[in-house]
C-alpha cells in the first residue's frame, strides 16, 4: 500500500534534489552555455571565494538570530494564551496565527512601508524625540532580520502549543502543592517538558529562515544578499545555472549538517526529558 506513496515522494522530491546535483557539477561558459563537462570548479568557487562564504555566513547568522529571537518571543507568547480563558485563548491564538493565512510577500511590502525613512517606526520614534533623524532599517540587517521574526514566530508557537497540550496541569499543581515556588516548578517541571515543541520549533524557524527568499529580496535588496537570492542571481541574472545550483546544493547540506547536529546534541544534553 505504501508503494505508490513512496513513488510520489520520489518522483517530487527526491528526483529535483538529485538533477539538481547534477546540473551543479556541469562546467559553464559565458559564450557558449552550459558544457557537457564535468567537475567540482562550482564547488571550488563558492569555497575559495569571500563573496560567497559572505553571503553564507550572514545567511547562517541571520537564521540563528531569527530563530533566537522566535524562541524568547514565541514561547512566553505560547505559555500566556494557554492560560488564557476558552474565549480569549482562541481570539488571541488566532490573532496570532493569521499572518500564517496571508502571502509573505505582501506581509513584507507592509514592512518596507513600515520601515521607510518616512515610515510610521521612525515618524513615531522622532515623534517621542526618541531619536533626532530617521533610523535605516530598510535594506539593513536589522529590518531583514525584525521582518522574518515576524513571518516565524507562528511556527515557533504553533510547535511549542502541541507540547502544551501534552502537559499535565496536575503535574505542575503537585509541585506547588509540595511547596515549590512558581519559578522553579516551571524550571524543573514545565519548561523540561516544553524542550522537545521548542526544538521541533527551532528547527522548522532555522531551515525556513535559511532558506527564505521574499523577505531578504524585498528587504534587504541587492544591498544584502542571502543564499537564497543569491542563487535566484545566478539562476536568472548571469544565466549560469549550475553555480546557481551549486548554491542551492551547499545549503541543503549545510541545512541538514546543522540541524541534525544541532538536534543530535539536544537530545544527548536533555536524554531524560525525550525518552520520558
Amino acid at each position: 500500500m505504501s508503494g505508490p506513496g513512496l513513488l510520489v515522494f520520489v518522483t517530487m522530491l527526491l528526483a529535483p534534489l538529485a538533477l539538481t546535483a547534477i546540473l551543479s557539477l556541469n562546467v559553464f561558459n559565458g559564450m557558449e552555455g552550459i558544457q557537457s563537462v564535468y567537475s567540482l570548479k562550482n564547488y571550488l568557487e563558492i569555497f575559495s571565494d569571500s563573496y560567497y562564504l559572505e553571503i553564507f555566513g550572514r545567511t547562517a547568522l541571520m537564521s540563528a538570530i531569527v530563530t533566537v529571537l522566535c524562541v524568547v518571543l514565541g514561547v512566553p507568547e505560547t505559555l500566556i494564551i494557554s492560560r488564557m480563558r476558552g474565549r480569549w485563548r482562541g481570539v488571541f491564538l488566532l490573532i496570532i496565527l493569521a499572518p500564517l493565512l496571508i502571502s509573505v510577500v505582501v506581509r513584507t511590502l507592509g514592512w518596507s512601508i513600515l520601515m521607510g525613512n518616512n515610515g510610521l517606526i521612525n515618524k513615531g520614534l522622532m515623534l517621542f524625540n526618541i531619536i533626532d533623524e530617521p533610523l535605516r532599517l530598510a535594506f539593513t540587517m536589522t529590518g531583514v532580520t525584525i521582518a522574518m521574526v515576524h513571518v516565524m514566530v507562528p511556527f515557533m508557537v504553533i510547535s511549542v502549543w502541541a507540547s502544551l497540550q501534552k502537559l499535565d496541569p496536575q503535574v505542575e499543581n503537585a509541585g506547588l502543592s509540595l511547596g515549590a515556588s512558581q519559578r522553579t516548578v516551571f524550571r524543573r517541571v514545565v519548561l523540561p517538558q516544553l524542550l522537545p515543541g521548542i526544538l521541533s520549533g527551532s528547527i522548522i524557524v532555522f531551515a525556513l529562515s535559511a532558506s527564505a527568499f521574499a523577505t531578504p529580496a524585498l528587504l534587504g535588496g541587492r544591498r544584502l544578499k542571502v543564499v537564497a537570492t543569491a542563487a535566484y542571481d545566478e539562476f536568472l541574472n548571469t544565466l549560469n545555472w549550475p553555480l546557481g545550483a551549486a548554491i542551492a546544493v551547499v545549503l541543503l547540506v549545510a541545512n541538514i549538517i546543522i540541524i541534525v547536529g544541532c538536534n543530535r546534541w539536544i537530545e544527548r544534553r536533555f536524554k531524560a526529558v525525550f525518552e520520558g
